[in-house]
């Protein structure tokens, strides 16, 4: 038995077989709406002048969350290797590799604060 699953966009706009999907953005907000193509031709020439007229900006990535404190810091190598150093000097316990506990680097900060 043999199984044909067809899938049809509908025009968002007159209800007319759309050929696809068209995504655009605005003030920050993206969209996207099903259009026929004399739909799609009216919406790029609407936005022709603008479009034209705009400075092309390359989409920011997006940002995760990690726990409540917000974003995460990247540590360089060399302020890595100066943390461990004190640590050591300080006779905190500290790793060779990987990454220092937060509560060795607070106390760093701390004692390097002016």
């Amino acid at each position: 038995m043999a199984k044909q699953i067809q899938e049809i966009f509908i025009d968002d706009l007159d209800g007319s077989e759309a050929s696809g999907t068209t995504k655009f953005a605005l003030d920050g907000t993206n969209y996207e709406i099903d259009l026929s193509g004399k739909n799609r031709e009216k919406l790029e020439k609407a936005l022709a002048p603008f479009i034209n007229a705009a400075r092309p900006v390359r989409a920011e990535r997006a940002r995760g969350r990690r726990g409540a404190g917000g974003g995460t810091r990247v540590m360089s190598r060399e302020r890595s290797a100066e943390i461990r150093q004190w640590a050591k000097t300080h006779g905190l316990p500290v790793s060779e590799r990987g990454r220092i506990a937060s509560s060795v680097v607070e106390k760093y900060e701390a004692a390097h604060r002016k």
